[in-house]
């Protein structure tokens, strides 16, 4: 993942905190810092589709975020002080989670929709819509997953012997 050229060239990335049944992300997120990168995470509002992605001020910074109740660490709803990447300069790459993909992009999430949502909002920024990795492993990767009309399809998947 760190010696891709779209991650190489990024300088605003938002990466997701992973759970136990995704691939960890933890020494990614070590690397953004670590080449002076601006890391992003989400943060999810329950009862709806929304997201928002919110600046890390370094790895360290994990340790002090709360833990929903879908045990997911996220900055909590009244911490105002972070940056919305949106708010700012946008972003230039979004790695994604999913639970199953197929090789023409589509992506089986959660099913909120949140980062579905969350990219139609980047294709209104002046920066439009950074591009997006999902991270899987090669079981999750199938013939084909469901797809409705709001679901936005993925620039590229990586997984293990790609």
């Amino acid at each position: 993942v760190i010696a891709h050229p779209k991650y190489q060239e990024s300088k605003r990335i938002a990466i997701f905190l992973s759970m136990p049944d995704e691939v960890q992300t933890e020494e990614i997120i070590k690397d953004i810092f670590k080449q002076g990168k601006e890391c992003f995470i989400p943060r999810y509002k329950p009862q709806s589709n929304h997201m928002d992605m919110l600046k890390l001020s370094s790895a360290e910074d994990i340790s002090s975020l709360a833990l929903t109740s879908w045990n997911i660490l996220q900055p909590s709803d009244d911490d105002t002080a972070r940056e919305e990447a949106l708010a700012g300069g946008g972003l230039d790459l979004i790695f994604m989670p999913g639970l199953g993909f197929d090789r023409k992009g589509n992506r089986l999430g959660r099913g909120k929709g949140y980062y579905d949502t969350y990219l139609e909002r980047c294709m209104k920024h002046p920066r439009g819509k950074p591009y997006t990795i999902a991270l899987a492993f090669r079981e999750q990767i199938c013939e084909s997953v469901p797809v409705t009309e709001n679901d936005v399809p993925i620039d590229e998947i990586l997984y293990e012997d790609c």
